[in-house]
């Protein structure tokens, strides 16, 4: 509940219309106690008798006013002329009532999903802000489950309380207020019952809340799932793992289901068990009002006791609503909480108050001393490096080596937690993030497309670009004549992930994309090591032309395409230990050499 004051900030900036929809919503309960008010003479009418006689009220206070006047009323005009118009203003008022029920309602959604947009706009931007170490760490699945799943609840179970919260203690405080005066005996009565009802009900809202936020995770769980065993379905039926993967979600789905029951068991109860109170209250109240009226301890006539039992029904239902939206806060505080525990994740890599713009790139990349521990576990350790500008750096090693972490240093991915790394002298953390990323385009082993079109796959990020720049652009990756080729051309949908193009096509796309953008860095991690025969030469010549004249970083895991490079890093538990050209390295009896070896013989 302690997250609930952070969402409601959302609605500081609508002040105004907040003023507003309290201001309607009073306006309906005043015109529904009005409505409701005008029963009494219709009922004093109806009780009155054949004769146009009526009994003057003795005493002072409200109860005797309004007897005394309906009296004289009645006098005056015919019981019909009377009951017609009670029943007309009875008409007006209900109508009044439901106006402005209806004004504070078109005040009021709107107000609610613009703070759910906001909510949502404010979790994919935290998202993306977040730097690529978070991402693997975290369940994908339970990530998506918090920026959908618990914002849906938040919506349904918290904002749409707001409406609660304002309207129906409004509705309680006038409508006790109205009792007090009508009978002070009575309504005390009332408030020794209502506090035990509050008390039980609290009870059981109290104990929502944890089944709740177990609730939101296993619905992670099952998402991730879900993503895992479509993302790897070819893997799933090569192995005749369908019964394997069936039986891992049943198992998630089952835990899902006894923990859903078991928050309904417990929510279901809260309008059940206040009517059921509700009726007990009403029960004594009938009691106590027919003894004080058959002893003679309160002036109450008839209609007046009714009136009393209506306005005691009136407060019933907005003490069920909030009941009910208390039951509702707790169920959405655990998604709340979910929610926050991810805005207020940190953001390790930040951007000092007066860094610098950076524009172009004109001497090299050094790493001094550089160390990187993940957690406990050290990935690099006191490296030293420089490339200079127009040179390609080629880093190789096995597989947990620390290459990619290395190159990942580069554009802040991450940040280094020993020693320094420059550009031009200058410590990137001095840098402008954006600025500094202007200037490295990186091609990754895996090409990562988006459900867009070729054409905006290729113009990520950049901007501005016209379509002959982007054409020029596929042709240099040699990815123009087969987008050519395709019904829609650069319109054509890459598919989720990509999947309507082959591997060698969505290479090339993401080629394109670096060429596009024109970076003087380029990080490579082999780009080509998937490919077959005939898509790695047409890949590797678009590489070719997209390495010229640019500063490269190499990841390279097949050997034989790095032959060329200027120098070659051999890596080995985060530590350099060999470098040199490759004919340098091939004349040692070192690692390079025994993986070049390695890769010969198979």
């Amino acid at each position: 509940m302690k997250n609930i004051p952070k969402l409601l900030a959302y609605l500081s900036p609508y002040k105004g219309k907040i003023v507003l929809y309290f201001f309607t919503s009073f306006l309906s309960v005043v015109f529904a106690l009005f409505s409701f008010g005008m029963l009494i003479p219709v009922l004093q009418v109806l009780f009155a008798g054949a004769e146009k006689t009526a009994v003057v009220a003795t005493g002072s206070g409200l109860i005797a006013s309004v007897t005394n006047y309906i009296n004289a009323f009645m006098l005056e005009q015919t019981k019909l002329t009377a009951l017609t118009y009670a029943v007309v203003i009875l008409i007006l008022a209900t109508i009044l009532k439901n106006f402005f029920i209806y004004c504070s309602q078109l005040i009021l959604n709107p107000l609610r999903n613009t703070v759910m947009r906001q909510l949502r706009d404010d979790m994919f931007g935290k998202a993306l802000s977040l730097p690529i170490g978070f991402f693997t760490e975290e369940n994908k699945g339970d990530l998506v489950s918090r920026m959908t799943n618990d914002v849906n609840e938040v919506e349904v179970s918290v904002m749409s309380v707001i409406e609660t919260i304002i309207r129906e203690p409004l509705t309680i405080i006038f409508t006790l207020v109205t009792m007090i005066a009508i009978s002070p005996q009575l309504t005390l009565s009332l408030l020794v019952f209502l506090p035990i009802a509050g008390f039980v009900i609290g009870k059981v809202g109290k104990s929502l809340k944890r089944p709740s936020n177990d609730a939101q995770e296993q619905l992670g769980e099952m998402l991730s799932n879900i993503d895992e065993t479509l993302g790897g379905i070819r893997v799933v039926k090569a192995f005749n793992a369908e019964r394997h993967q069936q039986l891992r979600f049943r198992q998630i789905n089952n835990t899902l289901l006894r923990i859903r029951n078991k928050i309904s068991a417990r929510r279901d109860a809260g309008s059940p068990l206040s009517e059921t109170l509700g009726i007990v209250v009403v029960s004594a109240i009938l009691w106590w009002g027919g003894y004080l009226i058959f002893t003679g301890g309160t002036s109450l006539t008839g209609p007046f006791f009714l009136f009393f039992i209506t306005l005691f029904y009136q407060i019933i239902n907005p003490i069920k609503a909030l009941s009910t939206a208390f039951y509702n806060m707790q169920k959405g505080a655990a998604a709340l909480d979910r929610i926050q525990e991810l805005m207020q994740v940190e953001n390790t890599i930040k951007e000092l108050p007066d860094a610098k713009a950076v524009k172009t790139f004109t001497d090299s990349i050094e790493l001094r001393n550089v160390s990187f521990a993940y957690g406990s576990k050290q990935i690099l350790n006191n490296v030293n490096l420089k490339i200079m500008k127009g040179a390609t750096v080629a880093l190789v090693g096995a597989s947990g080596a620390g290459k990619s972490t290395l190159a990942d240093l580069i554009p802040r991915f991450h940040d280094v937690t020993g020693g320094e790394l420059l550009i031009d002298g200058v410590n990137i953390k001095d840098y402008k993030i954006y600025d500094l990323r202007r200037l490295i385009g990186m091609v990754s082993q895996e090409p990562i497309l988006f459900n867009d079109t070729l054409y905006n796959n290729i113009t990520l990020g950049t901007g501005g670009a016209t379509e002959e720049q982007v054409a020029d652009a596929a042709r240099v990756a040699n990815a123009h004549e087969f987008i050519l080729r395709k019904k829609d051309g650069y319109q054509t949908f890459a598919g989720d992930r990509g999947n309507r193009l082959s591997g060698g096509e969505r290479q090339r796309i993401t080629i394109a994309r670096a060429v596009l953008k024109n970076p003087p860095i380029l990080i490579l991690d082999e780009a080509t090591s998937s490919l077959d025969t005939e898509s790695e030469r047409i890949v590797q010549d678009a590489i070719n032309q997209l390495m010229k004249n640019r500063t490269c970083i190499v990841i390279a895991h097949r050997l034989s395409t790095v032959q060329h490079a200027d120098e070659i890093i051999v890596l080995n538990q985060g530590e350099i230990v060999e470098r040199g050209s490759h004919q340098e390295l091939m004349q040692v009896e070192g690692t390079y050499r025994k993986l070049v070896t390695m890769q010969q013989l198979k």
